[in-house]
């Protein structure tokens, strides 16, 4: 393929991934394929590299969009964001003597669990139930953003789904408060990925630069779609991205 078009084509999937990832995560499901299909000859670990650097951009306007009109609530999202960036460091760190892909069945039974319950509970995530701000609240939020980001580093599938899954089952939130608690995380993890990548493994700076571009026009259509529509658009997004996620995994474990 021309590299021209290739660009072109990348750059499509990278704001299709930014629309997705900003509304409910998910987005490495179209941006990562994208990658791997075409460059398949190059290190998955410059790829994901590649992946992080396009997608922080788009998750850090995510996150500042939402700001601007849902109250963040900051004694949950700061510490968890603190506990996820450590967390997602580590990650990364692992996937040098431990092969990711060794949790991709436990992934797919957690993610079933998740879409069951979700779909089987009517009013899960439509009203807001959340305890008074307290060290209990932002202890919970640490422990969700250091095993969410730890995984983040690691593997990544579904990384933005079951922090809104958490932070709704554990913490009360709504859906559009726990997705934009879930971009603070994000970003985050993504920084952390990303320094522990650029300092050990080559990262495809140029296409990274158009595919954060690419991203970041996504990211902002996405948010502005979630909050212009509320919390029954963000539960019907949800649902949908976990149902693909869990194709996906349950393909790539039976090919």
């Amino acid at each position: 393929m021309d590299i021209d078009l290739l660009f072109v084509v990348l750059g499509i999937a990278a704001f299709f991934a930014g629309f997705v990832d900003a509304i409910v995560g998910g987005g490495g499901l179209i941006q990562i394929p994208a990658l791997f299909a075409a460059y398949p000859n190059t290190t998955p670990a410059t790829l994901f590299a590649t992946n992080k650097a396009a997608s922080i951009v788009g998750t850090s306007s995510a996150a500042i969009q939402y700001a601007r009109r849902v109250r963040i609530p900051w004694h949950a999202a700061l510490p968890g964001a603190v506990a996820a960036l450590i967390g997602a460091w580590f990650g990364a760190k692992a996937v040098a003597y431990l092969p990711p892909d060794v949790l991709r069945p436990l992934i797919l039974l957690l993610l079933i669990a998740v879409a069951v319950y979700t779909f089987m509970r009517k009013d899960l995530g439509q009203q807001s139930n959340e305890s008074a701000p307290g060290m209990k609240v932002s202890g919970i939020a640490a422990g969700i953003g250091l095993v969410v980001g730890f995984y983040d580093g690691f593997f990544g599938p579904g990384t933005g789904s079951f922090l809104i899954f958490l932070f709704i089952r554990m913490l009360g939130m709504d859906f559009l408060r726990a997705s934009v608690t879930a971009k603070i995380l994000n970003v985050a993890t993504n920084l952390a990925a990303l320094a522990f990548f650029s300092l050990n493994v080559e990262v495809l700076w140029k296409l990274a630069a158009l595919m954060a571009l690419c991203n970041l026009a996504g990211a902002v259509t996405g948010s502005r779609m979630a909050l212009r529509h509320g919390t029954a658009f963000v539960r019907k997004m949800f649902l949908f991205v976990v149902s693909v996620l869990i194709i996906k995994l349950t393909y790539d474990l039976l090919a």
